[in-house]
């Protein structure tokens, strides 16, 4: 596991974490302009999907949040997660699940439901189909709170998101070769 992540902010700020062997950990400038637009995120329950090193959701916990429950399907990742969360001491308020995203969204909502917060950093590969595939199950009843967003990852070379209906981009940006995307549901 390769090293060079830290908290950017909170209660765990400083502490550096461990990235997963061949993992893609979102840039300390993209998380702290993410975070930067998100504004507060005390109180919110947050769910990290294609969690990897848990850097997202564990900047989220060190910020206020409530709770978060981490999704990844390779060993890796889920290993780096349950030490990062331990070496920030927001473990007990945090889960971690491995298993496939499609699998774990295609599940009845978790007792952490409904999210606040919801990110998505797909392999960029299979970006497009995959934050499709998420918009639409987190669309459904139980998984998301009324005034949820959706933070996407995917390469800058993807270009414009093309959402479901239902769903609106309040927020794009391009960091090198990454474009974020901030959207959430149409009321």
């Amino acid at each position: 596991m390769a090293r060079g992540l830290h908290v950017i902010a909170g209660e765990a700020k400083g502490v550096p974490l461990v990235v997963p062997k061949g993992a893609r950990p979102t840039a300390a400038r993209v998380r702290e302009a993410l975070f930067s637009v998100l504004g507060d995120v005390s109180g919110l329950a947050v769910l990290d999907l294609y969690a990897g090193s848990g850097a997202l959701a564990i900047e989220a916990l060190s910020r206020g949040a409530a709770r978060a429950v981490l999704v990844d399907e390779g060993r890796g990742a889920v290993d780096a997660c349950e030490r990062n969360l331990a070496a920030t001491h927001l473990d007990a308020r945090a889960r971690v699940h491995r298993r496939a995203v499609t699998a774990f969204l295609n599940a009845p909502a978790p007792a952490e439901a409904p999210f606040d917060l919801v990110f998505c950093d797909p392999p960029y590969e299979a970006a497009d189909e995959a934050t499709t595939a998420v918009l639409e199950a987190t669309a459904t009843p139980g998984w998301l709170a009324d005034d949820a967003r959706v933070v996407l990852e995917r390469a800058e070379r993807s270009g414009a998101l093309t959402v479901p209906d239902g769903w609106l981009v309040g927020w794009e940006r391009r960091y090198g070769d990454t474009l974020v995307s901030v959207v959430h549901t149409v009321a």
